[in-house]
């Protein structure tokens, strides 16, 4: 287990969770770089399963950031119309050809770094898409699950390209996830 005091996480219910795999996500686009992340196998195991899943068969490798609102949150992980070098004019409405995921909700805070399971109405279709955030927003609390932090590359989180309007759609070329990686 990770020492993550160490590593800055400063929320105690986070620093309680057991993070044994992380992803590593090189980010191409106006935002360059890796992000870390450490999975919250312990909080969310069915969630973090299906993140390693799509990880490891190369399903995030080229997916969009296609839903990024400055102060909240970037939001990636459509495999299915979220693909770079495509028509992404549908990226957000899809997933993987995997069944949703129930929801494993925690006590666990959105804070800057969280990183959290996109869903639709229903708390249980979670799929494949994720977000991770720029900043706290105690209104997600409790009501979608989180899946890890990031422990390093919030810089290249923050450097993400900002959508316009109240959903952050994207105009022009959006940031990419050029690879996804599971990490030990």
């Amino acid at each position: 287990m990770r020492n993550l005091f160490a590593a800055g996480i400063a929320s105690a219910l986070m620093a309680g969770a057991a993070f044994a795999d992380g992803l590593a996500i090189t980010v191409d686009g106006e935002a360059q770089g890796t992000i870390k992340i450490d999975l919250a196998e312990d909080v969310a195991p069915a969630h973090v399963a299906r993140l390693k899943e799509l990880a490891t068969s190369g399903a995030y490798d080229g997916v969009v950031f296609h839903r990024v609102i400055d102060g909240f949150m970037a939001q990636t992980g459509d495999v299915e119309f979220g693909k770079a070098g495509g028509d992404t004019g549908r990226a957000g409405m899809g997933g993987s050809d995997l069944p949703d995921v129930a929801a494993e909700f925690s006590d666990i805070a959105f804070e800057t770094g969280v990183v959290g399971m996109a869903r639709s109405q229903s708390p249980d279709s979670a799929n494949s898409q994720f977000f991770i955030m720029f900043d706290a927003a105690p209104f997600l609390d409790g009501q979608y699950t989180v899946v890890g932090k990031v422990t390093e590359g919030q810089d290249v989180v923050d450097a993400i390209k900002r959508g316009t309007g109240p959903n952050g759609a994207i105009v022009g070329t959006p940031d990419v996830m050029k690879t996804v990686t599971v990490t030990e």
